[in-house]
């Protein structure tokens, strides 16, 4: 099993990674050809020494994905915090451990950048992966909003 940075040959199994739930399946569009929208963030992503678009592969086959972002703070005496989104697990592999190795990878990645936080969100309409997280050691502390802009 490799964790690594996504490749742009990897775009169309990412997408289609995003899409492969009841929530996703409502927000995202994988056909083909892919979205010249999806291409841009992933060329903007790629391009940000601040992000990283990571997943893991098994024999050739991407397995999950996830997005993390390197954020520069003036609070916390200016520290850097680690955001991750974009979790996604491949369906036929949910349950069995593989969840859990990539946020330990992600873990160690964000001490490798020295952040002293790691943060993530997660939709209140996916309880077992909120239980997932609190497993792992995250902690509900604060109460996020989101404003729509389309």
């Amino acid at each position: 099993m490799e964790f690594r940075k996504a490749r742009a040959a990897d775009l169309g199994s990412l997408v289609a990674l995003l899409a492969d739930d009841k929530l996703g399946a409502l927000r995202e569009d994988p056909s083909l050809p892919l979205s010249q929208a999806y291409l841009s963030a992933f060329a903007a992503i790629d391009s940000d020494p601040n992000n990283e678009l990571v997943v893991v592969e098994d024999g050739g086959r991407l397995l999950g994905m996830m997005q993390l972002t390197f954020i520069p703070y003036l609070t916390h005496q200016g520290s850097w915090r680690c955001l991750i989104e974009g979790v996604r697990i491949h369906g036929s592999y949910r349950g069995q451990g593989l969840g859990r190795q990539f946020f330990e990878w992600a873990i160690q990645r964000a001490r490798d950048r020295k952040c002293r936080l790691l943060q993530l969100t997660s939709d209140k309409q996916r309880p077992d992966a909120l239980r997932f997280y609190e497993s792992l050691g995250f902690q509900a502390t604060h109460e996020g909003f989101k404003l729509p802009l389309v």
